[in-house]
C-alpha cells in the first residue's frame, strides 16, 4: 500500500459489472454458455468484504454495463461487441431489468450507475456522484480484469482518484490475461487481496 491515508467514509469498493446477466445461469451470457468459474466466484469472494465495508461505513457503489434500448426494444450494441457476443438481444442488458441487475449475494449497493462502454466513467455520472459523496478512494473489483476494470482503474487515476485494486477480486476468461493486467494496473494505484482490504475496514 501507498502512504495515501485511508478513511473509511471516503472509500469505495466499486463493483465492476458483477450483475445477473453475465454471472447467473438464466442471464445472457449463461444462456450462451459463455462463462469462467475464476468469473463465477466473485460474489462468494467479495461478499464478506462489502459486509466490513457496510459496518464501517464505507460506500458500495455498482457499475452496470447497459445497452440501452431503441425502437421496439431493440438494443444499442457496438459493432465490436456484435462481433464478439453475437447472441446479445432484445432485453438483455435492459435498465431497470433483472439481467441488468448487481447480483443477488452482493446487493444493496449505495450507488448504481449505468455505464455503456469499458470505462464506469465514459459518458456516466460515475463521477459526479463520488464527487457528492465525498469519495476518494476507490476499491475496484469485478469483471473482466483486462476491460471494465482496467479500463476503470486507470481513468479514475487520471481523475485524480486514490485507487486499489483488487487481484482476488476481479477476473478474465483467463488467468494469463488476468495476472497480465493486474500486474499492469500496479503502475497507477495499489494492488491488495480482499484480505488485506478487509483489515483496511477493521483497522
Amino acid at each position: 500500500m501507498s502512504q495515501h491515508e485511508f478513511i473509511p467514509s471516503q472509500t469505495a469498493v466499486l463493483i465492476v459489472d458483477l450483475q445477473n446477466d453475465f454471472l447467473h445461469p438464466e442471464g445472457a451470457y449463461g444462456r450462451s454458455g459463455t462463462s469462467s468459474s475464476a468469473i463465477a466466484a466473485l460474489p462468494e469472494k467479495i461478499g464478506p468484504l462489502l459486509d466490513v465495508v457496510r459496518s464501517a461505513g464505507g460506500w458500495i457503489v455498482s457499475t452496470q454495463f447497459t445497452l440501452v434500448p431503441g425502437k421496439q426494444g431493440a438494443p444499442f450494441i457496438s459493432t465490436h461487441l456484435k462481433k464478439l457476443r453475437p447472441f446479445l438481444t432484445r432485453g438483455d442488458f435492459k435498465p431497470g431489468g433483472w439481467g441488468h441487475s448487481l447480483v443477488d449475494e452482493l446487493q444493496p449497493a449505495d450507488i448504481t450507475i449505468e455505464k455503456v462502454a469499458y470505462s464506469a466513467f465514459y459518458q456516466s455520472r460515475l463521477e459526479f456522484a463520488l464527487n457528492r459523496a465525498g469519495i476518494t478512494t476507490l476499491m475496484v473489483c469485478g469483471i473482466v480484469t483486462n476491460g471494465g476494470v482496467a479500463s476503470t482503474v486507470r481513468e479514475a487515476h487520471v481523475r485524480d482518484f486514490h485507487t486499489i485494486t483488487l487481484e482476488d477480486g476481479c477476473a478474465a476468461f483467463s488467468a494469463e490475461t488476468h495476472d497480465i493486467s493486474i500486474a499492469s494496473l500496479a503502475t497507477v494505484g495499489d494492488v491488495i487481496s480482499i484480505r488485506d482490504a478487509i483489515n483496511l475496514f477493521e483497522g
